[in-house]
């Protein structure tokens, strides 16, 4: 039993959700942790966390064995597969990553393994994609010589409330001994608890309805904000009204990206689609949500217009490339989307993000990230991310990143509304929020 430490676990992936993961199966269990990117590792055996999800403090206490040799796998009985599954250009999912780990787990698979996936797919994956791969390589059969289940992963990348083991985890096994065996193992480091699934394709798809949920109704938020900006209402203004009633859901108006919920609905609509079904709620939702960037740029030319500034000449400053606060994640950031609409205009912002790192956005984006303390001579503020570097800085620190004109030709863009807007009306400033 690996419970019983009899066994070494193995967690194949260690990004924002493996790492965390390895980390807290090694309080208890002997871990294997796995990546193929070799710089990644040599960071974690110096005891530095890039995703800063459970701090330098906890890699330089933990006892797993990073490590980049997939022969190492060998060693484990239970395997948690735990890489990222993004989508392709056309909006179609991309399985390579899965596909990918499938194969080194399983020509390293030794007999009497349980396999978890933790990878966000569509329902059918794991039996009728990730299976047979793992046969395949192994040479094993499954369900005779190793069992599968799936197991989706929550984790809330930045966020230090809802942690991995403060969030009920949604467990799957191809029998009924797997899932068993499965949630015991979890229940070692799952604090909150397990909710066992009917079955594996249970637990796929409501990993991608939980998220598909969020962009919805997040969607309807935006779409919202852009009819009121219309009509020239605060939409923040109009949300904290409605949230008095007990019914109310609490969603915000913003830029849906990350790994999560600006992907998971594609996985679900790709299937459904294959399935003869053609989205109608999901698939608006979406629709809306990639179109916010554009939406905040737009808005931002309004205002220079406004304001009386040459458009090309203009001096916009981008505050926050990641998808979300507090957070180094830049993965499918849309605040990409807004870069590239002004770059229609002929605008190139300067780009500042001090929780990003600079090789990251230079590699996926072509992004070269400034120094806050750089800006100066600004026409244009645009507040993005909610980092709280932005979210506490001081009028005089934003007075002096502007140039030297009057308060209402200085612009300021709250796209999280994060700024306290009656306070900066007041000195003039010319404001705008989502």
């Amino acid at each position: 039993m690996i419970i019983n430490r009899d066994a070494k676990v193995a967690v194949i992936g260690l990004g924002y959700v493996g790492m965390p993961l390895a980390v807290a199966f090694a309080k208890k269990l002997d871990v294997i942790g796995f990546d193929l990117n070799e710089k990644k590792i040599e960071l974690y055996k110096s005891g530095i966390d890039p995703t800063n999800e459970v701090g330098n403090d906890a890699i330089r206490g933990t006892t797993v064995e990073f490590t980049s040799d997939e022969t190492k796998l060998r060693g484990a009985k239970f395997h948690i597969v735990a890489v990222p599954t993004p989508i392709n250009t056309d909006k179609t999912p991309d399985l390579a990553p899965v596909e990918g780990a499938s194969v080194i787990v399983g020509r390293n698979l030794t007999k009497g393994s349980i396999v978890v996936f933790e990878s966000t797919v569509y329902p059918g994956v794991t039996e009728d994609i990730c299976i047979p791969i793992l046969e395949r390589e192994s040479g094993l059969k499954c369900g005779i010589d190793f069992k599968v289940g799936y197991s989706p992963e929550r984790i809330n990348p930045g966020d230090k409330i809802h942690t991995l083991e403060s969030i009920i985890k949604l467990v799957s096994g191809m029998d009924e001994a797997s899932l068993e065996e499965i949630s015991k193992v979890y229940e070692l480091v799952i604090e909150a608890g397990v909710h066992r699934a009917s079955s594996i394709k249970v637990a796929e798809a409501a990993k991608v309805v939980e998220n598909s949920q969020r962009d919805i109704n997040i969607a309807f938020m935006n779409e919202l904000a852009m009819v009121f900006d219309r009509m020239d209402i605060n939409t923040n203004d109009v949300i904290e009204a409605m949230n008095t009633k007990w019914n109310a859901l609490g969603f915000y108006p913003g830029l849906v990206g990350g790994h999560c919920i600006g992907v998971d609905p594609y996985y679900f609509v790709y299937e459904a689609e294959r399935l003869g079904y053609h989205s109608q709620i999901i698939l608006s939702g979406r629709k809306i949500n990639d179109g916010m960037g554009s939406f905040v740029a737009d808005a931002i030319i309004k205002k220079l217009i406004h304001a009386n500034k040459v458009v090309k000449q203009a001096k916009v400053v981008i505050l926050g490339v990641t998808f979300k606060e507090n957070c180094p994640d830049i993965r499918n950031s849309k605040v990409v989307d807004i870069i590239k609409r002004l770059n229609e205009y002929g605008i190139n912002p300067i780009v500042v993000d001090p929780q990003a790192d600079k090789s990251d956005a230079k590699r996926e984006y072509g992004i070269e990230l400034a120094d806050l303390e750089a800006i100066n001579n600004a026409d244009c503020l645009v507040f993005t991310v909610a980092h709280k570097e932005f979210k506490y800085m001081s009028k005089e620190k934003i007075d002096q990143m502007f140039g030297e004109f009057e308060n209402n030709q200085k612009i300021i863009i709250d796209v999280k509304s994060i700024l306290e807007s009656k306070e900066i009306r007041s000195y003039g400033y010319s404001y705008w929020s989502l």
